[in-house]
Formats: structure tokens, C-alpha cells, sequence
């Protein structure tokens, strides 16, 4: 996924076919298969503490959800179906995940094939943490018994939880038809419907969805019907995934077909640049990452593109990416979006994280797999310039949260209570990708490596894994290294690598890169000095001709260097600022932030036009956070009380606590709170303190400037 990161320090903490119904499993099941060929020990039993759930004592074989959408009052009511299996004796209690915004009305439970109606049941709803709370539910002696099947029903109604945005029309893009989403990752489902909410269980699910006339429904499943004389939608997910990557999207939806398992959904008056923006690349990119990592497994790879509303960049929810539809102005960076939610197709998604305690088991590896793809798609070059630009990122990040911060582990150890979104940082993603991409050194053959991957998904896909699944798989499956005992190599020991603070210990070569990344550092060299550099040096370089990622690297190192002399602001203004206005919003960010960072009055205007225009968090959040840090406080009120109607209220409460820093922080319905917790996907394009879809402020100097990380991802 990719999410808005904004980096916290201080919080640690769809194909159409027929469903077999297929059971659910979790870590520590003596049904799993050993990583590895060959007998292994058993894991120890899997400790979730972002669940309040004992899934351990239920194996959840399917789930039916059947909702009606009101839109007038922004609500859903119906009912789940949750088909469970005990695997334990002396069980009599259900705990699930829920939240107080989501309102039970009744339980009850029968067992299928039995004789008797359903049995009302009991329950009571107790705190957990504030992102949820536990559904606490008591089963009858007499049907509970460890291997036979039960089915448990709840009545419910939700409104807004943090899982569930809904927009007026005046907050969708076409602004004449209200629209509904929601975002799971990585704890919010359990405010769309009671459930397990642990990436340790997976399941399928079939949802029947009742709407308005004029309403289109989607969700993340790989078949769908639509009665129209009914106005109900069926859906139904054929492969068991965990709760988080449940979606739906409903509002004024029209597609096109891009492919021959692809089709693009949009508002009506985003769809055809949407299409043109994507055209025929998606089968390309599909086809690209089946030859390096084994066949796509979800059958459609369709994209809905949301309004700016969407709390983070890009969402992996499977046969049915979510991403922001302001990333349309950058080619580049929705190229990069779309290619990472396509990796998650392999990791993350058919391999996922058992806990979000490692959840660079999603991030990091669908990090090197989209770079794998871009490679063989686009050149070394590409990618390489790509990569700077997000380890740079790093880098930034380290300097303001230092080498020592906790959140900087790959596994990361939190506290009850502590929201795993809080976890989507740049670590997650980056860290993440160059202990993968260290581990592709060991072999010292890439494709032996691709190999090695795609037997991984082979090996473990729809379930749900821990870091040493992968590392007792890659030793085994290399006993070469397993023999020559890489894992403890001194300084580069696989356990400071998961379990160090810091930097990532080694990093990839990027030499390949060193024709589109050298010129950069070169003009960065030339504005650093106290004067203006010679003009006819200048020319020597044509930003008009670079691509966005060598203006965003160029742009971002010199947000590491401001404050600059005044004459320098002056004569960058001069070169650069009318060609920048031409470009798209992922520069045009990272220039305004160097005119409020300098407080460069003369190029004001230009961001008073970019915040009147833009209303995504990935956007706005930003710069108003330098905009209160430096000497424009009163700008930024001015600018947000005349644009404050167009953002959304989650967005409206954020920007409140940064401008006039209330006592509570504004809470995001992605889960985390605002602005000091990271939001899921990484922070929209651009970097300030994210899913997922969050950090301290980047308004000072040296935080980290605008980036898409990708959900970034996150992301969730």
C-alpha cells in the first residue's frame, strides 16, 4: 500500500468464477507445513496484540456480510455470517474485534444441518484500546464442540468509524452524487464489521450489498453480480484474505476496460484520463511481474480512482486497488503506485505479514518486487533514480528521529494499545527492501533470487507468515548459504537486521543510476554557495527535459540545505518557478515548501493558488505544518478558513490541530492520530510527519520533504 508517511518518532510503540469455500489458517496451527522441506519445529503460539479476538480458538472457514447503504443518514445496517469451526474444548466464548461506532442490535447462532432454530445469544461489549473495543459473545455449551461447524449471526448498523469514509457531493470529484469507501488497513475494519481483525486469519467472504437507484458498488472480490430490478449487488472473494483487505467503494462509478483482466473505474469526469494515463499498461506490468515471480492469482487486476478525500495513496485491496486519483497528475509516480499495488498481488496480499509487528514482510518485499518490475520494464537507470530518491528519504527521516529511535527496527515490538498504523514509515518500506535486496546479494544472481521468490509464494500463498518462515525458507532453499553460515556474518547478522535501530546495514549499488542521478547532485552542488551560480553554467542544464523524479531529487536536497541566502531564492525563483508551475503537483509541492522554508514572500501567491486547488491530505498537510513553523501562521489560517468547506472533516480537524495545536489531536478515520502518527500507505506524495494509510512535523528544516512511498502503501 501506499501511504501518506508522515513520520512519527515518538510512536512506537477481481476474475469472475465460481468460490470453493476454502478454511482459514493462522501461525502456530499444527496443520501448517514447516517453512521448510522437511520436518520443523512447530511455532510457538501467535501473540497478536492489536486484536482483542481469540481467533487462536476458532478456525474461520467463511463469512457473509449482507448491508444495506443509506446515504442520507450515512449509515450501513445488516448482518454478518461468520461460518466458524472450534479447534479447542472448554471454549464458550466468541471475542471479536468491533468498535464503538459499530452498534449491535443481536446474536444468535445455530449449527448448520441442525434441527433446532437459532439460539438468541448474549453479549457484552467491553473497552480495548482507542482504536476498538471487544464483542465479547457466549456461545451454548451444547453446540460448541471442537471440529463442528457453527454460524454465528450479528445484527448491526455502523455509521462513521474510522474504517468508513463518507463523502457529501461536494467532496467527490464530479460534485453531483455522494459516495461511500472504506479503508481496513490496518486495524479499521473492525469498525466496518465485527470480525477477526489480524492479518494471522484469513478466510472468504460473500457480501450482498442493497443501494439507491444510480449507485454503483464495488468491492475487493473476484466475482460480482448486480440485479438491477433489485438494486442489489452480490460479491464474492473465491481466495481466503484477512480482514483488512475487505473494501468497498459505492457512488457514481463508470469503467473502462484497459485489458483483458483490467478495466479502470472512475467518476464520470476522471475516466478518461484515468484511461489515458494508464492505457495499456497494466496487462504489461501484470505480465512483466508474472515472469519473475509465478502466475498473478487473483484473476482481475482492476483500479478505482477516489477522490482526494482518500486518507492514503494506495490501497493493495485485492482484484480492486484504491488509489487517490490527485496521483493523475504524475505519470511517474502513479506508474510507481500502480506497479507496487500490483506487487502486493504476490506479497502482502498472497503472502501476508502474520502480525503487523513485521509488517515490512508486505512493505519490504512488495518494495523490491515493484523495483524488480520497473527494472525489467523500464531500464536499471529508472529504477535506481527512483530508489535514491526514497533512501534519500530515509536518510532525512533518520536525521530528525535519530540512529537510536525503536521505530526504525524492522520488527518492531509495541505495547497493547499502540495502533500498528503507527508503524507505516519509511523503515517499513525501505529498511524492509534493502534487507531483501541484501538477501538477493547473498545469491549472487538475481534470477536465482526471482527463483527463489516465486517458489516462496508457491510455498506459502493465502497464508499468513513471520520473518522466519522466509529466513528458514531462504537458508534451506540455499544451503550453500545456509552452510556458510550467512546469517551470523558479523555486522550483517540477520537478527540486527530485523531487531537493530538505524539504517538499513548495507545498501544496494545505485551506480547504475549514475547517469540520471549525477547531473542532479551536480546542480545541487552549484546552488549551494552563497551566491548565485553563473548563468551560463546553468544552462547547461535542462530541467525541461529531466523526468519528475530528477526534479523531485533535485528539489528535495535542496530542502535539505535551506534555509538558503535570499538572492539564491531569488534567482532559483527566477530560473525555475514558471517552469515548475507547469508541472505536476508532486514538484510544484516540493517548490513551495523551499518558498515557505526560505519565507520567499515574492512566490507566496503560488501557494495560496496550490492550496486553493488542492484539497488531498498528501498535499495540504505539508505545507501547512511549514507554513505554522516558520513566519506565515497567519496565511495558513487565512488560507484555510476561505477553503475549509472543500476539505473533508477528517482533514478539517488535522489541519484545526496543526493550526491553532488543540489539546487532542485531530483523529484520522484511517485510524491514527493526527498529525503525530504515521497514516497507512506511506504520506501521500509527500512527506511530512503517514495508513494504513502521522509523524512529527516536517516543518523544520531537514524533515522530510513531500514523497509517495506506497500501501506508498501505507500502505494500511
Amino acid at each position: 500500500m501506499m501511504a501518506d508517511l508522515h513520520h512519527t518518532p515518538t510512536a512506537l510503540c477481481c476474475c469472475r468464477k465460481s468460490m470453493p469455500v476454502s478454511g482459514a489458517r493462522c501461525v502456530g496451527d499444527s496443520s501448517w507445513p514447516s517453512a521448510a522441506p522437511g520436518p520443523g519445529s512447530p511455532r510457538c503460539p501467535l501473540v497478536d496484540v492489536a486484536s482483542a479476538s481469540n481467533f487462536r480458538c476458532f478456525q474461520l472457514q467463511h463469512f457473509h456480510l449482507d448491508l444495506r447503504l443509506n446515504f442520507a443518514v450515512k449509515e450501513m445496517s445488516g448482518w454478518l455470517v461468520l461460518d466458524l469451526v472450534p479447534v479447542q474444548s472448554g471454549v464458550h466464548t466468541l471475542v471479536l474485534d468491533s468498535h464503538p461506532s459499530l452498534l449491535i442490535q443481536s446474536i444468535d447462532c445455530k449449527v448448520p444441518g441442525g434441527q433446532e432454530e437459532p439460539a438468541s445469544l448474549t453479549y457484552r461489549v467491553d473497552p480495548f484500546t482507542d482504536y476498538g473495543s471487544s464483542l465479547n459473545i457466549s456461545l451454548p455449551t451444547a453446540a460448541v464442540k471442537p471440529g463442528r461447524l457453527i454460524q454465528i449471526t450479528v445484527r448491526y448498523t455502523t455509521t462513521d468509524g474510522p474504517a468508513i469514509w463518507w463523502l457529501d457531493s461536494e467532496l467527490t470529484c464530479g460534485q453531483s452524487r455522494p459516495l461511500v469507501f472504506t479503508q481496513g488497513h490496518s486495524v479499521c475494519n473492525r469498525s466496518f464489521f465485527p470480525c477477526f481483525d489480524t492479518p494471522a486469519v484469513k478466510s472468504t467472504y460473500t457480501a450482498t450489498v442493497r443501494v439507491p437507484d444510480g449507485v454503483t458498488v464495488l468491492m475487493s472480490a473476484s466475482r460480482s453480480s448486480y440485479s438491477k430490478e433489485d438494486r442489489v449487488f452480490q460479491f464474492s472473494m473465491e481466495f481466503p484474505v484477512p480482514s483488512y483487505l475487505v473494501a468497498l467503494v459505492a457512488g457514481d462509478l463508470q469503467h473502462v476496460d484497459i485489458g483483458p483482466r483490467s478495466r479502470v473505474w472512475a467518476e464520470p469526469c476522471l475516466l478518461s484520463c484515468a484511461v489515458k494515463k494508464l492505457g495499456g499498461s497494466v496487462e504489461h506490468w501484470l505480465g512483466v511481474a508474472e515472469e519473475l515471480f509465478g502466475p498473478y492469482l487473483w484473476g482481475r487486476c482492476d483500479i478505482v480512482f477516489l477522490p482526494p478525500s482518500f486518507p492514503i495513496v494506495a490501497m493493495e485491496n485485492p482484484c480492486l486497488t484504491f488509489i487517490i486519483a490527485s496521483i493523475l497528475e504524475s505519470s511517474e509516480f502513479l506508474l510507481i503506485d500502480v506497479i507496487h499495488e500490483i506487487a502486493h498481488g504476490w506479497f502482502g496480499n498472497a503472502v501476508t505479514n502474520a502480525t503487523w509487528e513485521e509488517m515490512w514482510l508486505s512493505e519490504g518485499l512488495a518494495t523490491y518486487a515493484q523495483r524488480r518490475i520497473t527494472t525489467e520494464a523500464y531500464g536499471e537507470a529508472f529504477t535506481c533514480l527512483e530508489t535514491a530518491v526514497r533512501l534519500d528519504a530515509l536518510h532525512r527521516q533518520l536525521r530528525l528521529l535519530g540512529d537510536n529511535n525503536p521505530v526504525s527496527k524492522l520488527h518492531v515490538k509495541f505495547e497493547s494499545g499502540v495502533n500498528p498504523s503507527t508503524l507505516m514509515n519509511l523503515f517499513t518500506y525501505e529498511k524492509g527492501f534493502c534487507f531483501v535486496s541484501y538477501l538477493s546479494q547473498l545469491c549472487r544472481d538475481v534470477r536465482r533470487f526471482d527463483c527463489f521468490l516465486r517458489d516462496y509464494i508457491s510455498q506459502f500463498k493465502f497464508r499468513s507468515v513471520v520473518a522466519q518462515d522466509l529466513i528458514d525458507f531462504f537458508l534451506t532453499y540455499f544451503p550453500e548459504l545456509k552452510d556458510a553460515a550467512v546469517a551470523q556474518r558479523e555486522g550483517l547478522e540477520f537478527e540486527r537486521w530485523l531487531s537493530g535501530c538505524g539504517p538499513p546495514l548495507c545498501e544496494p549499488d545505485l551506480s547504475a543510476g549514475g547517469s540520471l542521478i549525477q547531473p542532479v547532485q551536480d546542480l545541487c552542488d552549484l546552488w549551494r554557495t552563497s551566491e548565485p551560480p553563473d548563468l551560463q553554467t546553468l544552462l547547461t542544464f535542462d530541467l525541461s527535459a529531466w523526468s519528475t523524479f530528477q526534479i523531485v531529487l533535485f528539489l528535495d536536497r535542496m530542502l535539505d540545505y535551506s534555509p538558503l541566502p535570499h538572492a539564491v531564492m531569488v534567482s532559483l525563483s527566477d530560473c525555475y518557478s514558471s517552469l515548475f508551475d507547469g508541472l505536476n503537483a508532486e514538484v510544484q509541492i516540493r517548490w513551495l515548501q523551499m518558498v515557505v522554508r526560505n519565507s520567499f514572500y515574492p512566490d507566496l501567491p503560488r501557494v495560496r493558488a496550490f492550496l486553493h486547488k488542492h484539497t488531498s491530505r498528501m498535499y495540504t498537510v505539508p505545507l501547512y505544518e511549514d507554513l505554522v513553523a516558520g513566519v506565515m501562521k497567519c496565511v495558513a489560517v487565512e488560507i484555510f478558513y476561505q477553503t475549509q468547506r472543500r476539505l473533508h472533516p477528517n482533514l478539517r480537524r488535522t489541519l484545526q490541530q496543526i493550526l491553532f495545536q488543540t489539546s487532542t489531536p485531530a483523529t484520522n478515520q484511517n485510524g491514527p492520530a493526527l498529525p503525530n502518527s504515521p497514516s497507512t500507505s506511506p504520506p501521500s506524495s509527500t512527506q511530512s510527519p503517514p495508513s494504513a494509510k502521522t509523524t512529527p512535523s516536517n516543518a523544520t528544516a531537514g524533515t522530510t520533504p513531500a514523497i509517495a512511498l506506497r500501501d506508498v502503501n501505507v500502505s494500511a
